[in-house]
């Protein structure tokens, strides 16, 4: 149900107070005076009330008054009293009784009182009477009329170049988009794809707003990663799952992918080389800045998160070492956290729009089991510490980017070799504490100075052995899919389980 028709139920059945939360206050008010088909009344603690039939400023710098003078218009009277910014007073004791009382009254009357405010703010004593709608953020239809309002008599934007237009605007208020296509038009006196990056610099804007989101920037490729074979193989395969033509086939928008692994192994990469390969933007969820101090806020930054994100889309979400947030959440937050917890899973198992959430864990072991089902993602990959194979590869691309000319000079099958239990970051840091050593001495850093370092780092599989195996037993019980076509640990422990079983 879109925000119109709901909104036009909850007047005609009759709940006495709504709380519709949004930053785009013109637009909002237009959508409830459409959808109310009823006299508007609007308030504000500056102006008070600005409307025909009622004394200019009435109940200004008065919100107590604001809300008595509901009760003076007429009983039968069909009319909605939008209240801006009343957030700011709902704490207060003589203003929280009122809307008790007059809550009770308006039950009886055809009359709706709608608070307006840019964020969600409401006492638990006022929660059973208070209901809350998100207003969304512009369609695409909404943003394709005002692209044509502000060209005004100007060249027209056609074919796929408005599209484009429309599509990169969407996620944005409609205040922005006139802000940032008025920008365009004033730069050139017209508007085109070549605005494009104009128009994604506002969203980054946008987004760095929220402090929840953030706009990641993806230069690594699929070609970056070294191993994980599978995982890549089942990504490439996906290429083109958010095209029209996947549509027209019938595929459903892909859902996500949760990478459980070591520390290290690239996870994280994996997630910036996804968004890179399918050309689609990148969000960075900061988790913990979902929780906030106030009652009720980390709940609406979520939803504020999950509208941001689906306004964006087609696009990856990426949410790293949700474990954790999510991980058996304890304490006095506790409650917040499954509160959080719970929106997040209702929507991942929901959503329909082309949102593709990348999760990484590093302990399993602590995520809640409802959350590695079926329906959540459309698979769990495990991502072990890698084969000497693989770390061949691993060492070939950081050496490969650092010295391109002089590849050859390093012996990479005795480096693999000599660094069994390493991951990939770990090697990484190898590589950049044997270019300090070249460094230090004016020249250039070669393969004795990486075994120099390979005997100075102790890996994490050594100082945290117990986890690890623990985490590689889990994976080999068959609970998730290996990323890599790898030999050795896993195959083995593979084979004890089976052993053990029988």
């Amino acid at each position: 149900m879109d925000f119109a028709a709901e909104l036009d139920l909850l007047i005609r059945a009759r709940y006495p107070l709504l709380y519709i939360v949004s930053t785009e206050e013109e637009r909002a008010e237009q959508a409830i005076a459409r959808a109310s088909g009823r006299t508007v009344y609007c308030w504000d603690f500056v102006e008070g009330y600005q409307h025909e039939g009622v004394d200019a400023g009435f109940a200004r710098s008065n919100p107590l008054a604001a809300l008595e003078f509901v009760e003076k218009v007429r009983p039968d009277a069909q009319a909605v009293f939008v209240l801006r910014d009343f957030h700011r007073f709902l704490e207060d004791i003589a203003i929280g009784r009122k809307l008790r009382n007059l809550a009770r009254r308006l039950r009886a009357q055809p009359k709706t009182v709608i608070f307006l405010a840019p964020r969600l703010v409401v006492p638990a004593d006022l929660a059973e009477e208070v209901t809350v709608l998100e207003f969304p953020l512009p369609t695409g239809k909404e943003i394709d009329r005002e692209i044509e309002l502000l060209l005004g008599s100007r060249a027209p934007v056609q074919g796929f170049q408005r599209e484009e237009l429309v599509k990169a605007c969407q996620g944005l208020s409609l205040n922005r988009v006139r802000q940032v296509v008025g920008k365009a038009i004033a730069r050139s006196g017209s508007l085109d794809s070549s605005d494009l990056e104009l128009i994604l610099e506002e969203k980054k804007q946008k987004i760095r707003q929220t402090q929840i989101l953030e706009f990641y920037p993806a230069t690594e490729s699929i070609t970056d990663i070294g191993g994980l074979d599978q995982l890549k193989e089942w990504l490439m395969r996906r290429g083109a799952a958010f095209s029209d033509q996947a549509r027209r086939y019938g595929l459903p928008h892909p859902r996500g992918l949760l990478l459980v692994g070591v520390q290290g192994t690239g996870k994280s990469l994996t997630a910036r080389a996804i968004a890179h390969h399918w050309h689609l933007p990148l969000l960075r969820l900061d988790v913990g800045r979902l929780f906030a101090g106030l009652v009720g806020e980390s709940e609406a930054r979520t939803r504020q998160m999950i509208q941001l994100a689906e306004a964006l889309a087609p696009c990856v979400l990426f949410a790293d070492e949700i474990d954790k947030t999510f991980g058996n959440p304890t304490g006095g937050d506790a409650g917040t956290a499954s509160r959080v917890f719970a929106t997040f899973l209702t929507w991942m198992a929901e959503k329909t729009s082309p949102v593709f959430v990348v999760a990484t864990a590093n302990d399993v072991h602590r995520l809640p089991p409802e959350l590695l089902r079926k329906g959540r993602f459309d698979e769990v990959f495990f991502v072990n510490l890698p084969s000497q194979a693989e770390r061949q590869e691993i060492f070939q691309v950081h050496l490969g980017k650092l010295r391109p000319h002089n590849l050859r000079a390093y012996d990479i099958d005795r480096l693999a070799y000599e660094t069994p239990d390493f991951s990939g970051a770990e090697i990484e840091q190898i590589i950049v504490e044997a270019m300090h050593t070249g460094f230090s001495q004016s020249r250039d850093f070669t393969t004795d100075d990486i075994l120099q370092a390979i005997t100075q780092i102790v890996p994490l599989a050594r100082t945290a052995q117990e986890q690890i195996e623990a985490l590689q037993q889990w994976a080999a019980a068959g609970k998730a899919r290996m990323a890599s076509r790898q030999p050795g640990i896993l195959n083995s422990l593979q084979r004890r389980l089976e052993s053990s079983e029988e």
